[in-house]
C-alpha cells in the first residue's frame, strides 16, 4: 500500500471547529487499511469538556466505530502538535504513527514542553511525523487568535 496522508481531513475538522468558534484544530484516525474511522475538531467550549481536543474525539470515535479500546496499526493525522494530555492518550489508543503540523512551543507535548513519548512511563510510543501542513496549521491559527484579539 502507498502512502497517502490524510492531513487534508484533518484540516476540514479545523475548518469545522473554527465555524463553530473552537480554536481551529482538526485530526483523523485512519485505518491499516487507509479509511477515515475516527474525525474530531475541538470542541471544548461546545461541550463544556475541557478533555473535547480534537484528538480525543478523533480517538473516541474510532474505538466507537471499532468497538476497541486500542487503535493498533492505526494513524492519528492532527494540525497542531498534541499537548501532553493528547500525547498520553496516543500512548494509550496504542496508535502507531503521528502525523502533525504546527509545532507548539506553549502547549505541545511530542516535541515540546513533556515530550510524553520519551518519558520511561510512557508504555506506547508511536512513530512521529511532525511538519506535515504546518505553514497552513499556523496560518489558521495565527489568524484565529487575532481576530479573537481584534
Amino acid at each position: 500500500m502507498n502512502f497517502r496522508s490524510h492531513m487534508d481531513a484533518a484540516f476540514e475538522e479545523a475548518h469545522k471547529a473554527q465555524a463553530r468558534g473552537e480554536v481551529p484544530v482538526g485530526a483523523v484516525v485512519v485505518s491499516p487499511e487507509g479509511e477515515v474511522i475516527g474525525r474530531g475538531g475541538n470542541e471544548t467550549r461546545a461541550g463544556c469538556d475541557p478533555t473535547a481536543h480534537a484528538e480525543i474525539v478523533a480517538i473516541r470515535e474510532a474505538c466507537a466505530a471499532l468497538g476497541v479500546e486500542r487503535l493498533t496499526g492505526c494513524d492519528l493525522y492532527v494540525t497542531l502538535e498534541p499537548c501532553p494530555m493528547c500525547a498520553a492518550a496516543i500512548s494509550n489508543a496504542r496508535i502507531a504513527r503521528l502525523y502533525y503540523g504546527a509545532s507548539d512551543p506553549k502547549s505541545g507535548g511530542v516535541a515540546n514542553g513533556a515530550r510524553v513519548f520519551s518519558h520511561p512511563q510512557c508504555h506506547h510510543a508511536p512513530e512521529v511525523y511532525d511538519g506535515i501542513g504546518a505553514v497552513e496549521a499556523e496560518e489558521l491559527l495565527r489568524t484565529f487568535f487575532a481576530a479573537r484579539r481584534g
